[in-house]
Formats: structure tokens, C-alpha cells, sequence
């Protein structure tokens, strides 16, 4: 169970590695047909990656918590970990989601119109910030998981 969680985090840390970068690169060619395509295979690698590892994550985590007898209560490694995972996932549920939504809506209107808008860009420069936020987080709790400090 433990190697296939750490197969789906590899998984999910290079999709959010390479959907940025993918998502980048796209927005340095100004092409409206070449972003739009770029931004649904993004949300496509959320919903084909990110959503099926993390549910592996949290199900397989919590296994080996139990298993380990790992405190569930008060301020520790584990409980820190298990906060920031629910802040990482609010982000993506809340914010990275409807921002992919907004950006394939603009990149679309961007084909019709020849030109990406003003709102997609802030749409994608939103989007970069929250998601390296998102990214960040889970290699806090990798930290954490490690060190098992507290």
C-alpha cells in the first residue's frame, strides 16, 4: 500500500511540476489554440491524477496511521500534516479549480477573438500563484512525515 501511495504522489507532484510548466510554456507562445489545448489537458491531469492520488494518499496515509499508532489528537507531525493537506485541497478545490474553469473559458474566447484577454492572463497569473502555493504545502508535510519531530 505504501509504494503505491508513493507511486500516486510522484504522480501527482509531476503533473502539478508539468502542468505548470505545460501550462507556461503555452502562454509564451500568445497562441490562443496552443493555450486552450494546454489548459484542458491540465484540468484533464487533475481529474486523471490528482483526484484518484490523493484519495489514495489520504486512504493509504491513514491505514498506516492507524496501523502505526499514530496520535490523531492534539499538535503533532501528524495532525499538522494532516491540516495542511486540507489547506492544500481547499486551495485546489476552492480556487485552482474554478480558475482552470475561467482560464479554458478565456482561452476559448480567445481563439474566437484572435487574442487571449486580460482576463485569462490573470486568471493563469492567479493560477500559478495558488497552485505553487498548493505544490509547497505537501512538501512541508513530506518534511514533517520524515522528521517526525514534534
Amino acid at each position: 500500500m505504501a509504494n503505491a501511495a508513493f507511486g500516486w504522489s510522484r504522480a501527482v507532484r509531476w503533473k502539478y511540476h508539468n502542468g505548470g510548466i505545460l501550462e507556461n510554456r503555452a502562454d509564451m507562445t500568445k497562441n490562443p489554440a496552443v493555450i486552450h489545448c494546454a489548459v484542458q489537458n491540465v484540468m484533464l491531469a487533475d481529474y486523471l491524477y490528482t483526484i484518484p492520488g490523493l484519495i489514495l494518499i489520504i486512504v493509504s496515509g491513514s491505514i498506516m496511521a492507524v496501523k502505526a499508532e499514530t496520535p490523531m489528537s492534539g499538535i503533532n507531525w501528524h495532525t499538522l500534516s494532516l491540516i495542511l493537506l486540507a489547506v492544500t485541497g481547499i486551495i485546489w478545490a476552492a480556487i485552482l479549480i474554478s480558475l482552470q474553469h475561467r482560464m479554458i473559458l478565456y482561452s476559448s474566447q480567445g481563439i474566437e477573438n484572435g487574442k487571449i484577454s486580460s482576463l485569462y492572463r490573470d486568471a493563469s497569473r492567479n493560477w500559478a500563484v495558488f497552485g505553487t502555493i498548493a505544490t509547497l504545502l505537501p512538501l512541508v508535510i513530506i518534511y514533517l512525515m520524515v522528521m517526525k519531530g514534534f
